[in-house]
């Protein structure tokens, strides 16, 4: 119980940050222009030819054909292994990524950015889908590694590699000007907020699975 506490207490400051930012974002955003900006500029730069073909490739790792048939490949392979909690937790959170960036961008209606854009996008700019994707799914793929993965060295390894996917493919977003940083920063405090809410759940669950040997 005092886990669960502990990560519901972390969900719930991660959820307010989350909300302070979305009201500024819709109410205040000039407030943001000097931090959106600094980073803009400082990441993308004059836009170096190798640097510009590298983020244009990586972004589209996200994109929701490619994220669908690749989260529904490790599903399949987490189903035949008989992890059937796992494969719901990673479904789950890319169908919750869908259904809270749907509701979340007509909430804040954010622009774009007004700069050059290098992939084609639409819609609202906040939340950022693709970060919010990255955090949730390869997030919960950092969870099933710490606890099925018995090898410290190679379970610290692939962790390591997950969370730099993560932070290449939000770096990503802000690179190819579709997202301000503050949008991509949200995103990854409400896919922080989520996964901490989620855990002792999702833990419990699979916990009770094998126990009764529902799953392995």
């Amino acid at each position: 119980m005092k886990n669960k506490q502990e990560h519901w207490a972390k969900a719930s400051f991660a959820l307010l940050i989350f909300m302070i930012l979305g009201y500024v974002i819709r109410f205040y955003p000039q407030q943001l222009t000097g931090f959106d900006s600094t980073i803009q500029s400082t990441l993308r730069g004059d836009l170096p030819v190798a640097l510009t073909a590298f983020f244009t490739k990586v972004t589209h790792v996200m994109d929701t054909k490619i994220i669908v048939i690749w989260v529904g490949l490790l599903m399949a392979v987490f189903a035949y292994k008989k992890w059937y909690s796992e494969a719901l937790f990673l479904g789950g959170n890319l169908v919750l990524t869908g259904l809270l960036v749907l509701l979340l961008k007509n909430i804040y209606q954010r622009p774009r950015p007004s700069i050059l854009h290098l992939v084609e996008e639409k819609g609202f700019s906040f939340p950022s889908g693709h970060s919010l994707a990255s955090t949730l799914v390869l997030g919960s793929l950092i969870i099933m590694i710490g606890q099925r993965l018995k090898h410290q060295i190679a379970r610290y390894v692939l962790q390591g590699v997950l969370l730099l996917g993560i932070g290449i493919i939000v770096a990503s977003r802000v690179y190819v000007g579709v997202h301000y940083p503050s949008d991509v920063l949200g995103s990854m405090i409400l896919g922080l907020a989520v996964l901490q809410f989620e855990y002792p759940l999702y833990d419990r669950l699979r916990f009770q699975w094998r126990f009764t040997g529902k799953q392995k």
